[in-house]
């Protein structure tokens, strides 16, 4: 193995680094700033509120991300309508249709998940918050609303993980992200090995930052619940 291949291209890489951490920080947030809302109206048992709402769940959630970014990123420049329109100087930019596909996918997923921890509020919640006169918009907003968010963390933790790696696919659009860049230094060094292994490494290092993150919040998040955690451990001790 040629560390001095590494060494001399670490730039590219923290170049693809940078690339990468916008990409999926940005989409990630964008959303959920859309998936929240949307989840709350997919518990709607109005037909026309939903359906549309899992007509698009369905379809992120079932075509790969590579094919939707492809869809995007050459398939809206065949319509000479939409070259003419004021989006286009916005689509014809590789980096402006990954957020737009990354952003798009992982709402879907993250929709489904809020869906879920919403639906599985415990019905003496609502039930207490109902008998204290809340609103609808204040008991979503004090009661439901939060504890979803909590019940939600573990699976969204694995969302943000899926995202990191399938941010990947953004180099196959000309973008130079960590995966970007090792094409990049395997094309001019002809060392897949060390350009794809240092790029494994930094995906590695991003992950492990992110769990560890991910758990210092879940341990905040269920403090409440420690004590009651102890308590059955100690209950279920054998003697």
């Amino acid at each position: 193995m040629d560390f001095s291949i590494i060494l001399e291209s670490l730039p590219t890489y923290f170049e693809g680094l940078k690339n990468t951490l916008i990409l999926v920080s940005v989409s990630l947030a964008i959303g959920l700033l859309f998936a929240v809302p949307l989840a709350v109206l997919r518990t709607s048992k109005n037909i026309f509120i939903q359906t549309p709402i899992r007509a698009f769940v369905y379809f992120f959630r079932g075509t790969p991300l590579l094919v939707q970014m492809f869809i995007i990123y050459y398939g809206f420049g065949q319509f000479d309508f939409f070259k003419e329109s004021i989006f286009w100087p916005l689509f014809r930019e590789a980096y402006f249709c990954a957020l737009f596909a990354f952003s798009l996918n992982t709402c879907a997923y993250t929709i489904e998940i809020f869906r879920g921890s919403i639906e599985a509020t415990p019905h003496g919640e609502v039930e207490a918050a109902m008998a204290a006169g809340m609103s609808r918009f204040t008991m979503f907003r004090r009661i439901i609303l939060p504890s979803a968010f909590r019940r939600a963390l573990p699976a969204y933790s694995n969302e943000i993980i899926f995202m990191l790696h399938g941010s990947s696919l953004a180099s196959v659009i000309t973008i130079v992200d960590i995966t970007g860049a090792a094409r990049i230094i395997n094309s001019k060094y002809y060392s897949p090995y060390e350009a794809f292994l240092t790029a494994a490494v930094f995906y590695l290092c991003i992950t492990f930052i992110l769990v560890f993150l991910i758990k210092k919040l879940e341990k905040r998040w269920f403090a409440h619940l420690a004590p009651q955690m102890n308590e059955r451990a100690v209950i279920e001790a054998p003697n």
